[in-house]
This record gives structure tokens, sequence and C-alpha cells, in this order.
């Protein structure tokens, strides 16, 4: 069976207690070695302002997972996450290997340090100048 490679986003409702939150992680979780996957990464994103309203709330726990599995494990995951009352939202993306080199280099930090660094040389330099003109 051909393993392929999935990342899927959930979003909890934010009513959740911290204890239910990680049941409902670790439900997920289970479902996809169950079905014969490996969970690769997972990242916790928290409590996060929704672009729009689901279900009346504003508000949702981000969860995010990136693993491996052969196809067929995704129907039944995705059944399991419809009819569990607890996820508002959810999106499976199927990840090329551009896809992979993408999360494993987020993962690393070379995005992250790059882009602070580059800001904050930019936004000191700007500093600079604004304070020099002020003062001149």
């Amino acid at each position: 069976m051909e393993m392929k490679n999935y990342e899927s986003v959930i979003v909890l409702t934010p009513v959740l207690s911290d204890e239910q939150l990680k049941e409902t992680v670790k439900k997920f979780r289970e479902l996809i070695t169950e079905h014969g996957g490996e969970i690769i990464h997972e990242d916790n994103w928290g409590l996060t302002k929704l672009a729009y309203p689901i279900q009346k709330k504003s508000t949702g726990f981000y969860h995010i997972f990136e693993y491996k599995a052969p196809g067929t494990a995704i129907s039944p995951v995705e059944l399991s996450l419809k009819r569990d009352e607890r996820i508002m939202r959810f999106l499976t993306v199927s990840l090329d290997k551009h896809g992979m080199i993408y999360n494993q280099r987020k993962r690393n930090g070379e995005f992250k340090s790059k882009a602070s660094a580059t800001a904050v040389a930019a936004g000191t330099k700007v500093k600079i100048e604004k304070e020099e003109e002020s003062n001149g």
C-alpha cells in the first residue's frame, strides 16, 4: 500500500476545557494510526480568531497534523471528524514533494529567522532615519 503525505487542520470549538481539547486531539491522532498512518509532525496554534463566525462562534482552537497515510485512510478519518460535534471545521490536503520540503524548512526555522532578521533590520533602519530627522 502506497503511503501519501497529508496535512490536516482542525478547528475545535472554543468552549472545550483543556482536558476535552487534549482528548479530541488524541482521538484524531489515534484515528490516523489505526488506519495505517504515521504522524510526522503536529502543531497546536491555540485559540485563534476566525475570519468569519462558525456556529455563532468567533474563535476556535486550531491544531495541525502532518502525516503519512494510505489513501484509503482519509475517508474514514474525515467521516469521524464530521461526526464529532467538538470539531467545527477541518481541511485535509495532500502534500506534494514541494509541500513536504516547505514544511520541513518551516519546522527548522529557516523562514522565521530570515524574515524576522530582515524585518528587524529594516525596522531599525527606518526608526533611526526618523529619529535623525526629528533631532536635526
